[in-house]
């Protein structure tokens, strides 16, 4: 048990590391994003989950929403079927960072 703790331990901290070296868009705009909530770890892991259910085109508006946070309500109420896609994407991107992610 101890072995798979130690492992799991190792692990994180590779991808911790390689986070940092390779930041996404969403890591970027999350860390400049001037949020007291906005640590390394924390965008790190939104970065990670962001790499697993978005695009790289989708990473990209995602990151614009950070900046932009009009912007999010422009596409999520937007007759536009890509929006409307899109928008279902990311809704599962942030519940899924959000319970990924979770401080605690």
């Amino acid at each position: 048990m101890k072995i798979a703790r130690r492992v799991a331990a190792i692990a994180a901290s590779g991808f911790i590391c390689a986070g940092v070296a390779q930041a996404g868009p969403v890591e970027t705009a999350c860390l400049k994003s001037g949020s007291a909530s906005a640590s390394p770890a924390i965008c790190t892991c939104i970065q990670y989950v962001a790499d697993m259910t978005l695009s790289g085109s989708d990473q990209k508006m995602a990151a614009k929403f950070i900046k932009d946070p009009d912007r999010a309500q422009e596409i999520r109420t937007s007759d536009n079927a890509k929006h409307e896609a899109f928008w279902l994407r990311y809704k599962n991107f942030g519940e899924t960072a959000e319970t990924f992610c979770a401080q605690g």
